[in-house]
């Protein structure tokens, strides 16, 4: 039996990458998957990859800064399973518009915003009576490596990925008595992005050299483990933690 069988989960981002790998990982544990994103035939590839898997993949089309998407998406989970036990938090838009400080715009900063911790944090909000009614949820948010090293050239990104940390934190205090943990994890993981253009293929093989494992992870094989078992009755005394996936890249104290 998987560590999620039975769960209801809702995830975001799950056309690509991360979110893709985490759907996957979820449904192979036994979780019946909500899974959210703009690209409906992207979230359909997915559920026929997971057919026999032990859970079920339920392909949403959300856009994350909509709000009715939102409600679609709880209320689909309602409807069908009757229950929301976990909420993976991974989409971020504005992720192709990063620019140095001098050059960041209040415009380009609110989209990472409003579809990054204002999305979370919305869902989350929409999520929480369901698990305060059942007392028990597991919330995963996303935020980045960058946030805690203040990366170069990507001002806009550091300060909503902050801001993700920060809601985390607030979360695991107010509703951790209501048995619902909140945890972040920020990932140094190799997404098809980078194999796009000879810029990113550039920049994996120095994130590569220069990781201490000597390695650029992988989403499934690397990152999927840690958020699936953040999700799992197992993880229920783990709360308002930041959990860096990097290989060592930064060091969480």
């Amino acid at each position: 039996m998987g560590i999620l069988e039975g769960k209801t989960a809702i995830l975001t981002g799950a056309s690509s990458g991360i979110g893709y790998s985490c759907a996957l990982r979820f449904a192979e544990e036994g979780a019946n998957v909500v899974a959210c994103a703009r690209r409906l035939d992207r979230l359909e590839k997915l559920r026929d990859e997971a057919a026999g898997m032990a859970g079920k993949i339920i392909p949403q089309q959300c856009d994350v800064g909509v709000e009715a998407d939102m409600d679609a998406v709880v209320k689909t989970a309602m409807d069908m399973f009757g229950a929301i036990h976990i909420l993976a938090n991974i989409a971020q838009g504005g992720l192709d518009k990063l620019v140095n400080l001098i050059d960041t715009t209040e415009e380009s900063t609110m989209e990472l915003f409003k579809t990054g911790p204002i999305a979370s944090m919305r869902l989350m909000q929409k999520c929480f009576p369901y698990m305060k009614e059942q007392n028990y949820g597991r919330i995963i948010n996303c935020s980045s490596p960058a946030a805690v090293q203040g990366t170069p050239g990507m001002a806009g990104v550091v300060m909503c990925k902050a801001a993700i940390q920060g809601l985390t934190r607030t979360a695991s205090q107010e509703w951790g008595k209501y048995g619902i943990t909140t945890n972040v994890f920020l990932p140094t993981i190799k997404t098809e992005n980078f194999d796009m253009s000879e810029r990113g293929r550039a920049y994996a093989k120095k994130v590569a050299e220069n990781n201490p494992m000597g390695y650029f992870g992988t989403p499934y094989e690397d990152c999927s483990p840690v958020v699936a078992f953040l999700a799992s009755e197992g993880a229920g005394y783990i709360n308002g933690q930041s959990i860096a996936v990097c290989g060592g890249e930064i060091l969480m104290a």
